[in-house]
């Protein structure tokens, strides 16, 4: 029966912290993959999660600025902003035959690492939660979910489901797609609306669904049409239900880094929607406009 046994985390920020410390809590050999600091940070202090889900704990793991040894899965957790420097932290022939999954933001970003590892071990994942680094390894998990979504292909040595299964024993909430494109634009279908009118608004998603309604709705129909044009199917009465249904206090990791100054996933969302939208014909006048406006304001 297959296994994995051990996984390198690339990028130990709020995603990629929380499932280090999840997954070294179920003894899974862990090593988190990132800058200098960040690692110096990790060799003298464990994680700390906190989090109403998972409860408060402590999870020791390894570190390193470069993959350093064999690993079954290497998971990549990075903004989107930060892909390509992160892959000169694990080039190719470091990770071998790792499994390697991304969960980043976005649509596009599987068929880049295809174009740098070998095809069959990309194996393309999302992932919903709310999850910051408030301090050097501190993690806090503020949505009360924690979901993944694996797309395992074909999956002829079972890894991708060995892998799935690790995850839920970690304690998240996983299941299985067959269509990864499905899957991708799926969750595009949620995020983008979150994202551009949260950060466009500078408020959270209670205000947004709230007090700009309409475009709200033109944003989640414009993405699904996009979407259908991209050959994925996406459910609008859905992506609007989860947006009626997650904490209205809630605010978008764009929405966070814009206020900060920090550079924006904006392309890898917004532009990403609009450069499909182009390549199908399709129109998608709310969401270019959102776009528009943002790269405008961060230019």
């Amino acid at each position: 029966m297959t296994t994995i046994e051990s996984v390198a985390v690339v990028g130990p920020g709020g995603v990629g912290g929380l499932l280090a410390a999840l997954l070294a809590r179920t003894g899974t050999r862990m090593t988190c993959v990132g800058t200098e600091q960040s690692s110096a940070d990790l060799r003298t202090h464990p994680l700390v999660v906190r989090s109403h889900k998972f409860g408060e704990f402590e999870a020791p793991v390894g570190a390193a600025t470069r993959l350093d040894d064999e690993y079954d899965a290497v998971l990549l957790t990075v903004k989107a902003t930060k892909l390509r420097e992160s892959l000169r932290r694990i080039p190719a022939a470091a990770v071998g035959g790792a499994l390697t999954v991304p969960f980043l933001n976005g649509v596009e970003h599987v068929s880049v690492l295809r174009q740098v590892y070998p095809a069959e071990q990309v194996i393309a994942a999302t992932i919903r939660c709310e999850s910051t680094r408030v301090g050097p390894g501190v993690i806090e998990h503020v949505s009360p979910f924690a979901t993944i979504e694996v797309a395992p292909g074909s999956d002829p040595d079972g890894r991708a489901r060995a892998l799935a299964a690790l995850l839920t024993r970690a304690g998240l909430d996983v299941r299985l797609r067959d269509d990864e494109t499905d899957m991708l634009w799926e969750k595009l279908g949620f995020l983008a609306p979150l994202a551009l009118m949260t950060t466009h608004a500078q408020a959270s998603a209670g205000v947004v669904r709230t007090r700009r309604r309409a475009e709200l709705e033109a944003v989640i129909g414009e993405v699904a049409t996009v979407a259908r044009a991209a050959g994925a199917s996406v459910d609008e009465a859905g992506a609007l239900e989860f947006f009626d249904n997650v904490p209205a206090s809630m605010e978008s990791s764009m929405q966070r880094d814009a206020a900060a100054g920090r550079p924006t996933e904006l392309e890898a969302i917004g532009g990403a929607i609009l450069r499909a939208a182009e390549r199908t014909g399709t129109r998608a006048p709310t969401t270019a406009a959102l776009v528009d406006d943002l790269r405008r304001r961060t230019a």
